[in-house]
């Protein structure tokens, strides 16, 4: 077993060596407009983050992104700094889907070795306090997501796993509550070294599965002291078997869902876009449905995070969610990205 133990917080460079993504500075949620961001297919553990790989993104949408995404699985046993300084220096703030996965990091596996209860345990109590410590070290802010999409049955630390819908009192289902207690947990640790330029994100996922009502969003929710952001998931059609939805479906429903865990809180979409399926479906028009709505409905919305990717499926066919994945998409994405509600830049006081 590799376990990165909190010492090798120290090898970390110190803050003047990183000259000035030292400086602390905290995001301002923008008043008007949102952030716009993508994650630009960064490989199979969606964690090899290149200059030319952003740079490339950008020349195509025609537009500098104020927030670039990228992942920390737990089975890498690492902390991101080099992601974290190429996106910081680029001028954009990072947001780490941090997810307490094993590889081979393939879906529907179930609870590995950083099992929920595990982390509870301690188990993992040193790698948490290192990945904690790095970040205070790297003292600008930066977006964690950590536990996405906890209201599926695709990642091991799904609530689907840790008794589901049982009752444990009125009002309380086994799998929620501990995955509350485990987001509470690490939330705790990273403030307890004093890591606190981590914004942190609760991401689900735009429907739940299964639907019933254990597994709703509001079921995870570990509380407003806890959470800085809301987020979710949503996405159109992203492989040949689903049927085709619309962005009103898919994105409308969940929206309201955040809004009544919190009605303060800034919302991101967290990962949203579609496929490239022109039997089933125009995607040109599906982006233009989907900006539309983000702009006029809704109105909390702060940030939103385009998926942009292509992979290989276990039965030879391909999804291919990437912004350039035809002209027409392409050219829907450039004409309402570069509207100015779409802030590139991220704002800082």
């Amino acid at each position: 077993m590799v376990v990165f133990f909190v010492t090798g917080c120290c090898e970390a460079p110190a803050p003047q060596a990183l000259g000035w993504l030292a400086r602390p500075v905290h995001l301002v949620v923008p008043e008007q407009g949102a952030y716009t961001g993508a994650y630009m297919d960064f490989g199979e553990k969606e964690d090899g983050v290149t200059l030319k790989k952003i740079e490339a993104f950008e020349k195509a949408v025609g537009k500098h992104q104020a927030i670039v995404a990228s992942s920390s699985y737990w089975g890498e046993q690492s902390f991101p700094l080099q992601n974290l300084k190429i996106i910081t220096r680029h001028g954009a703030i990072p947001i780490i889907y941090w997810s307490p996965g094993d590889r081979p990091y393939v879906e529907g596996q179930g609870p590995d070795r950083f099992s929920v209860g595990r982390i509870l345990a301690g188990k993992w109590d040193a790698y948490i306090d290192s990945w904690a410590m790095q970040a205070k070290v790297f003292r600008r802010p930066f977006f964690v997501s950590w536990g996405l999409e906890m209201n599926g049955t695709w990642f091991p630390w799904s609530g689907y796993f840790y008794g589901g819908g049982k009752v444990l009192s009125k009002g309380s289902y086994a799998g929620p509550s501990l995955y509350k207690k485990a987001y509470r947990y690490i939330v705790d640790r990273a403030r307890a070294v004093g890591a606190t330029n981590i914004i942190w994100v609760f991401h689900v996922q735009n429907y739940s599965y299964p639907k019933d009502e254990w597994n709703q969003p509001k079921e995870y929710y570990p509380g407003d002291g806890y959470v800085d952001w809301l987020a979710m998931s949503a996405y159109g059609k992203q492989f040949v078997k689903n049927p085709w939805v619309s962005p009103q479906d898919a994105m409308t429903w969940a929206y309201d869902d955040l809004c009544s865990i919190n009605s303060n809180k800034p919302i991101m979409l967290a990962e949203w876009g579609v496929g490239e399926f022109p039997k089933d479906g125009d995607k040109a028009r599906w982006i233009t449905e989907a900006f539309g709505i983000m702009k006029t409905r809704f109105s909390r919305l702060k940030a939103a995070v385009f998926w942009s990717e292509r992979w290989e499926n276990d039965d030879g066919t391909y999804s291919n969610l990437r912004v350039t994945s035809s002209r027409r998409a392409l050219e829907a994405y450039l004409r309402y990205v570069a509207d100015s509600f779409w802030l590139d830049t991220p704002v800082y006081r």
